[in-house]
């Protein structure tokens, strides 16, 4: 069974993502970034029961590890979808939201049959791994994404300081989750040390997230010369 920190941890980051919520509702950007909200409610949902689960069958239990990476597979989907909405946010003055919203069920799409031929040779537990080789490949296609994100807020000097901390909060944690997976990967001798640092990661999201919401405005601006030069 999970000890005092790793309890602790628990708590705080389901108390974040509940905040995360409540400031959104409070400060009226609740239905401006509803795809967000949502996605951090299911965290919610998600939390506890796997909570109820792990105590009923046990951390080592054939449940609680089906259930685990199930949920956690619907979750990464969940915030992809919560990241491409932000896109919609960044070209909403080009009417681009159909041609984001095909973009991103290609992608995924595609992700999801190139995770699917990864693991077809597998023998056993098919639908097992490939649930868990998605969600990696999710996090290091959102990573690819967020960046992309990132470089044109810079080019078309997005000024909106909410939506710049949004995406920034959500480059570091897909950069952090992407490089727990690879180093998992690269040293599976080591992966129980790497697995220990998820729960501290996901603490990151839903505190840049509730910053974001309760401290920054949707009509704060930042200076475009602040983030970087950008060559015409």
């Amino acid at each position: 069974m999970p000890g005092l920190a790793e309890n602790l941890l628990w708590l705080l980051c389901t108390l974040l993502e509940c905040a995360v919520v409540v400031c959104a509702v409070k400060k009226g950007a609740f239905r401006r970034y509803l795809i967000l909200n949502l996605y951090m409610a299911a965290s919610v949902i998600v939390t506890l029961g796997r909570y109820r689960v792990l105590h009923q069958y046990g951390i080592g239990s054939s449940e609680y590890c089906y259930f685990y990476y199930y949920s956690d597979a619907l979750l990464t989907i969940f915030l992809y979808f919560a990241l491409t909405s932000l896109y919609a946010h960044v070209f909403s003055d080009m009417d681009a939201n159909r041609l984001v919203r095909f973009g991103a069920v290609g992608l995924l799409a595609g992700t999801g049959l190139f995770s699917y031929l990864v693991v077809q040779q597998s023998n056993a537990r098919l639908i097992t791994h490939f649930v868990v080789e998605l969600s990696q490949n999710l996090y290091f296609v959102g990573l690819v994404l967020t960046y992309v994100l990132w470089a044109a807020i810079l080019k078309m000097r997005e000024s909106r300081t909410q939506l710049i901390q949004l995406v920034l909060s959500l480059g570091v944690y897909f950069s952090l989750f992407a490089a727990t997976y690879a180093l998992r990967n690269l040293f599976p001798a080591k992966s129980g040390l790497f697995a220990a640092l998820v729960q501290p990661i996901g603490v990151v999201l839903p505190l840049a997230w509730a910053y974001a919401f309760w401290r920054l405005s949707s009509n704060d601006r930042v200076v475009p010369s602040r983030l970087a030069v950008v060559p015409q």
